[in-house]
Parts: structure tokens; C-alpha cells; sequence
């Protein structure tokens, strides 16, 4: 018998039968509060009505319409669409499937528009497990070890992780931009550097939201040497964080958008978004793909953009994220070192009483939490973060149950 590959590992023990809304039903029917909504995927919750019939219209009307072959409604509705919540400036579109595509993409336009070769990731970061992608990722060793050697030209310079260092945040902020400084004066000359690809918050590195200052001394370095700021928002973006996208609560421009995750409430649809001026510095014939801009998830998509409008979703997730984060931050206990979040992106750090990371501990709490009905998973280095990410349609009722178990969870611990 053919079975899955056997290093495929579930975070859960859960065989799905239907979703709906914040909600996971078993094949036995237990119902279980999904505050992992697919890894910050289904926006909108599991199968919205309006994506449904949206997804189901369309699969009559054309399921594959090969966009470098022939255009389709839905891709240029959306596109059209997307143009209303970009940020200024950034008005072309290249749509693909996955993130990893998506940063392999912009990786591409940014060395072609440069000429230059080398880019500056920040340690901690998540980009994708493609082999550009993963080299650029550092959230875990997990995501690169085993298929050396890897791409060439990729810089780590430090994210103002505060919690790590032990230090305050304006102290992790002025060691990372100088340490930032000291790359270019010995790893990569700015004038090699063709982008900085940055996170708004660390998402597979630990939940860890940037700040203003880091992120203005970013864009100011970047309009110094000449340098592309890419910001990749396949977890952050769609409302996620509380605002649209993540990097809008910093104050910065982007020259460079990578989209992915809750943009078609689940069906697999990515992309770039950069200015006009700059898309067209890439070289004729560098971007395509066999499935990007497919049109049921393009439909999908669209249908998502006005769920997000029309139910108030971007407001409902600044609200309930500050709820959650408030209510995890009143709950934890010794076992918890930090609480931290932006909007509904909320992770809890367990360490020992020394200080160390302590996987053991989250992952036990994890598996509690699955166990008592509600579905969470970890992330980290050390796999010692507990991180909640509910669809942006979750309540105040709902995110009370999901805290009122998480209390039952550290309480037996």
C-alpha cells in the first residue's frame, strides 16, 4: 500500500471532516476551535459562503486559463482589486502559488533591477523551503540542513528580537541597525546589495513584532546605498496584524510586496507587487508559471477581499488581537518567559526557570490544548513558542473559550 511520506509529522492527532467558520469537526464529530487557521490561511474562516459560491461558480465556468496563454476575468478582477489596499506606489502585479514562489520571484526582480547580487536577510526570519527561499530562512536549521550547498549572495543581519537578548526594545533596536552597519562594512558592500527581505513580525522565528525605528532604519539605509526594501507579508498580510498589511503599523514604503496566505482564504494563490518602474526592470520572460493566477483561486480571492471589507475583518483583528494578547499575557505563568503579538498573531515562550528555552513544556501545553478541544501549534528555534492564530472572523466569545482552556492548559502543566 502507498501511504504519505513517513517525515511528514501533524502537529495534531485531528482527521478532518468539514470546517465551518472558527471551527474544525473530526470524522467522529468533535468539534475543535481552529486557532491555527492553516498556518494564518483561512482568513475568512473555514469555508465562508461567500468564497464557497464564489470558488463554485467559477469551477463551472473555467478552472485553468493559463495567464501567459490567455486572461481570465477573475486574475484581472483581481488585480484591479488589489489595487484598492495596496500600498501607494505599488501598482503591477505577479501572481504565483505558493509563498516560496512568491520570494524566489521578488529575489529575482530585485537582483535583475540591481545588477546587484547579494541580498540581507534577518536572523529569525521565515522566507520559504525552496532551496533561494530556504537559504534565505533562518527561523531553524530544519528548514535548510541536508541539500548543501545552498544559494550564494545571502547576508543575515540581526532582527531586534529583545526577549532573546534580555535586553529593552530600544537596546535590541540600536544593537540591530549597528550590527546592520557592520554587515555592509564586512559581509556585503552596499553597493552589492540589491534588496533588505524583512518580516513585519517573525512568524515561523517565534512571533516577534518589529518596530518603528527598525523598520525607518531599514527604508532610510535602503534610499542611502540604492537598496530594494522587500517585506514579506505572506503571513502578515490581508489583515492579519490589525492593519491590512503588517509593515503599515512601522510608517515605511516598501519597494517590494510578497502576498500569499490569507489572500484566497485557502486556495493556493501568491504573489509580488512592486511599482510599475521597477516590475519593468525584470527581464523579458523571468516570470511566468504553470499555475499561477489560477482562476477558481483568483475568484476565491476576490470573493475574500470583499468578505474582508464588508464584514470589517481588519478592525475585528486589531480588536480581538489586543483581547487575546491581553488575556494570554493575564494567563501565563511561570512556564512563560513572553507573551507577544500583533493583531491576531499571538505567541507564548516557555522557558525553564533559568531562562532556557523549554520545548517540553510547549510542546506538552500544545498537545493539552488539542486535547481540550482547541488546535494550536509551535514555532521558534527551539519549538518553544505556543502560537494562536485564529481566523480574522473570530469573536469575542470565541477568543474567550480559546482562553478559557489555555487556562486550563497552564494550570496542568
Amino acid at each position: 500500500m502507498t501511504a504519505l511520506s513517513p517525515v511528514l509529522k501533524q502537529a495534531t492527532p485531528v482527521q478532518v471532516d468539514h470546517g465551518a467558520g472558527c471551527y474544525l469537526y473530526d470524522t467522529d464529530g468533535r468539534r475543535y476551535l481552529d486557532f491555527t487557521a492553516g498556518i494564518g490561511v483561512t482568513s475568512t474562516g473555514h469555508c465562508h459562503p461567500a468564497v464557497v459560491a464564489a470558488a463554485q461558480a467559477q469551477v463551472a465556468r473555467l478552472i485553468h486559463g493559463q495567464y501567459t496563454t490567455v486572461m481570465h476575468r477573475p486574475l484581472l478582477e483581481l488585480t484591479e482589486r488589489l489595487g484598492a489596499v495596496l500600498p501607494e506606489g505599488l501598482d503591477a502585479l505577479f501572481f504565483a502559488n505558493s509563498g516560496s514562489e512568491a520570494i524566489e520571484a521578488a529575489l529575482r526582480l530585485v537582483r535583475q533591477a540591481t545588477g546587484r547580487p547579494n541580498v540581507i536577510v534577518f536572523h529569525g526570519g521565515f522566507h520559504g523551503r525552496t532551496v533561494a527561499a530556504a537559504t534565505m530562512t533562518t527561523s531553524g536549521t530544519r528548514f535548510s540542513a541536508g541539500f548543501s550547498p545552498l544559494m550564494s549572495g545571502v547576508h543575515v543581519a540581526p532582527f531586534p528580537t529583545a526577549f532573546r537578548y534580555g535586553w529593552t526594545e530600544e537596546q535590541a533596536t540600536d544593537f540591530a541597525l549597528r550590527e546592520l552597519d557592520y554587515v555592509f562594512a564586512t559581509l556585503t558592500s552596499p553597493a552589492e546589495t540589491a534588496a533588505f527581505v524583512v518580516e513585519p513580525v517573525l512568524g515561523e522565528g517565534g512571533y516577534i513584532p518589529g518596530n518603528t525605528r527598525f523598520f525607518q532604519g531599514l527604508r532610510e539605509r535602503a534610499d542611502r546605498h540604492g537598496i530594494l526594501l522587500v517585506v514579506d507579508e505572506i503571513q502578515t498580510g490581508f489583515g492579519r496584524t490589525g492593519k491590512f498589511f503588517g509593515h503599515q503599523h512601522f510608517g515605511v514604503r516598501p519597494d517590494v510586496i510578497t502576498i500569499a496566505k490569507g489572500l484566497a482564504s485557502g486556495f493556493p494563490l501568491s504573489g509580488i507587487a512592486a511599482s510599475r518602474e521597477l516590475m519593468a526592470r525584470a527581464w523579458p520572460g523571468s516570470q511566468g508559471g504553470t499555475y499561477g493566477g489560477n482562476a477558481v483561486a483568483c475568484a476565491a480571492a476576490v470573493a475574500t477581499l470583499e468578505v474582508i471589507e464588508a464584514e470589517g475583518l481588519v478592525g475585528n483583528a486589531a480588536a480581538r488581537g489586543t483581547q487575546l494578547l491581553s488575556g494570554a499575557r493575564e494567563l501565563a505563568t511561570k512556564a512563560v518567559g513572553d507573551v507577544r503579538g500583533l493583531g491576531l498573531l499571538v505567541g507564548s515562550e516557555f522557558t525553564t526557570a533559568t531562562g532556557e528555552p523549554d520545548t517540553e513544556t510547549a510542546t506538552a501545553a500544545q498537545r493539552l490544548a488539542v486535547a481540550k478541544g482547541l488546535l494550536l501549534l509551535t514555532c521558534g528555534a527551539h519549538m518553544n513558542v505556543v502560537r494562536m492564530i485564529p481566523p480574522l472572523i473570530v469573536t469575542d466569545a470565541q477568543i474567550e473559550d480559546a482562553l478559557a482552556i489555555w487556562s486550563d492548559v497552564l494550570a496542568e502543566l
